[in-house]
């Protein structure tokens, strides 16, 4: 994928009624644009550091790429790796500098935070050591981070009590004079990482056995792409490269799925397309603190309760092959007008119909101003014919 796209015209930033900040398009865009591409601010390790060693990939810690062969290792603590000198090099002047390597080294000597706290806890105390760090390293990006959405006083005080608790214990004094680890500041930060991060997925393995279930490598928070808001059927998709060779490998591009006009909100979903209502109720309400309204809920929020909520892949056992009416003056596609499923033809064009993968497919960026036929899915990589363009 091309790094040198320039997006910064194609969206811009506007309060969405309802909905807070969103991007919203400046200009009729096409299937497979290119609308943003996003480098992080802060990438962490999904990972607990007990169970890294025990992870099916192994991912250098400073650029998260899967390691493919000999590693090299932090000449501190040993924990930590990386791919190369040159990734060291570059993360124990950035990343893993003195102050985290001890504060993560005297993480994995709690044992009593480890066995009586979830992998999630301990995955938000490794994220607040990455953001006091960056607080330290890079002042400005700090300052970003607090102004992403995401307030204090919606997090559990017990949950931020016990993290302030672990942090106070575990990391060295701030080398900056007068900074502290307030249960305000943690509480902030939890709620920032909880309503902002991206996940980087490890690379998926349809055959196995887990259904092809994959884990997230890394996380990452990302300024402007955290400005997307949630739809259940988007029009837009995320793709990461993260393990190709390019220097941004953990950049976040962001593709158009299909042609929306000059005005419309450009927006992603937050998890795979095919949960059916009530999993995607509850799990933007728990994670996100919303509840969702978008076109596809009003309808499915109709339906009798044993209607929808039978298998989430239900609608992949439909013919994907079979032609559809195109969208019609570059607009969103038009609603199914049947009442047993919603905008059937975004399923029947847009997922990716691998077994086990459920991903979203868009085209590849329009070249000489001609749309592709190629479609990519953006989680397991497969490349689909279009016969539709």
């Amino acid at each position: 994928m091309s790094v040198g796209v320039n997006t910064e015209t194609l969206v811009r930033v506007e309060e969405i009624q309802g909905r807070g900040r969103g991007l919203v398009s400046t200009q009729p865009l096409r299937g497979g644009q290119i609308v943003l591409m996003d480098s992080p601010i802060l990438l962490y390790s999904a990972l607990p550091s007990t169970k890294q060693q025990h992870s099916t990939f192994l991912y250098c810690d400073k650029c998260f790429k899967t390691i493919q062969s000999a590693s090299v290792s932090c000449p501190t603590c040993s924990h930590q790796r990386f791919c190369s000198p040159t990734c060291l090099s570059a993360a124990l002047a950035s990343s893993h500098t003195p102050w985290v390597c001890q504060s993560l080294s005297r993480l994995r000597d709690r044992q009593d935070f480890l066995q009586h706290h979830s992998v999630e806890r301990q995955i938000q105390a490794q994220f607040l050591v990455a953001a006091y760090n960056l607080a330290f390293v890079s002042p400005s990006d700090f300052q970003i981070l607090l102004s992403l959405q995401g307030r204090a006083e919606d997090e559990d005080p017990a949950i931020v009590q016990s993290l302030h608790s672990v942090i106070s214990s575990v990391c060295p004094p701030p080398p900056i004079e007068g900074f502290s680890f307030s249960l305000e500041l943690i509480a902030a930060l939890v709620a920032k990482d909880r309503f902002n991060a991206f996940g980087l997925m490890e690379p998926l393995n349809l055959n196995e056995e887990n259904g092809g279930q994959r884990s997230v490598r890394a996380y990452g928070i990302y300024p402007m792409a955290s400005l997307f808001n949630h739809d259940c059927l988007p029009n837009a998709c995320r793709f990461d490269y993260v393990d190709t060779n390019n220097s941004g490998n953990t950049d976040i591009v962001v593709r158009m799925i299909h042609d929306v006009p000059q005005g419309r909100e450009i927006c992603l979903s937050y998890f795979p397309v095919n949960s059916n209502y009530s999993t995607r109720r509850k799990r933007l309400l728990e994670d996100y603190g919303f509840t969702c309204d978008c076109d596809r809920c009003k309808v499915e929020a109709t339906w009798s309760d044993d209607e929808g909520d039978g298998d989430d892949n239900e609608v992949m056992e439909e013919d994907v092959d079979e032609p559809m009416e195109a969208e019609s003056d570059g607009d969103e596609i038009d609603n199914d007008n049947s009442t047993d499923f919603p905008h059937a033809y975004f399923f029947l064009r847009y997922m990716c119909n691998r077994n086990n993968c459920w991903g979203t497919l868009a085209p590849f960026p329009p070249s000489d101003a001609k749309p592709s036929n190629l479609l990519e899915c953006n989680a397991c990589g497969d490349i689909k014919n279009d016969e539709v363009c």
